[in-house]
């Protein structure tokens, strides 16, 4: 599939190579290795720390961390689902988080006990288990508008809004790095099969990055022409703030059209 996929997109050369020392080689060039100018995609902590050594040599997507979720519930939701999603992120890693937000105490109680529950049944149990105890959360608020603000202010990378109507919600959702709407688009529909890019801002991020997209592989170049006309009618202002600033060879660079 993913060479079909290559050939589509007009991929002309695949190297066989990877983690940090991949990362060195599209950065400087090797022998058989052109350098590049962007390398975007998910890795490992070595992958991770390799592509922030170079990041100003090379452009890359982001600093992405361990996998996290953060399930926002009302007391509709499905306890058994919840807990099914946030052992979805568990058993990625150790360090990766899985936090419930609800204003629900009796949502609370039945996800930790279908937690316990399913934990058990994992293939993966041991890793889920530490990841639940050292960056799992349960958080009971108020009502579910100060449940928005503490989803804003964690900016997850998964965000899923298992409440009644999750319509009602998405709109004041600043900071997440996807969004998951009700109880059938669990976080895995987005991993495998929704479409959207699933590198995805971590640990906070999301309140100034965005999801990885062809965004990453463009950039901007600013086009200025001024008139004669248009030059001279601000020129005296140009002259002003150069001078301010002690930058006589601007204030000259400006001058020197005036005198002519």
């Amino acid at each position: 599939y993913l060479l079909v996929a290559a050939k589509h997109a007009g991929v002309d050369r695949i190297y066989k190579a990877g983690s940090a020392w991949a990362i060195a080689a599209l950065t400087y060039g090797t022998q058989t290795i052109d350098k590049v100018d962007v390398i975007v995609g998910p890795g490992n902590i070595y992958v991770t720390l390799a592509k922030k050594l170079v990041m100003g040599t090379v452009q890359i997507d982001m600093i992405a961390g361990p996998s996290e979720v953060l399930v926002m519930a009302d007391d509709q939701a499905d306890p058994d689902y919840i807990a099914a999603d946030m052992l979805a992120q568990a058993e990625h890693d150790a360090r990766a988080s899985a936090v419930l937000v609800t204003d629900s105490e009796r949502l609370a109680e039945t996800v930790n006990d279908a937690l316990e529950r399913q934990v058990i049944q994992l293939q993966r149990r041991q890793v889920a288990e530490q990841s639940l105890k050292s960056y799992g959360a349960i958080f009971v608020v108020p009502d579910m508008d100060t449940a928005i603000v503490l989803a804003n202010r964690i900016a997850p990378e998964h965000l899923e809004l298992q409440v009644a109507d999750p319509f009602a919600y998405v709109g004041r959702i600043r900071h997440a790095g996807a969004v998951f709407m009700g109880p059938y688009t669990p976080e895995p529909v987005g991993d495998y099969m929704a479409g959207p890019n699933h590198v995805l801002p971590t640990a906070g991020t999301a309140r100034f990055s965005s999801a990885l997209s062809v965004n990453h592989f463009l950039k901007q170049t600013s086009l200025i022409h001024y008139t004669e006309a248009a030059f001279r009618q601000e020129a005296e202002d140009i002259l002003c703030l150069a001078q301010i600033e002690g930058l006589t060879a601007h204030a000259r660079s400006v001058g020197i059209r005036l005198e002519k």
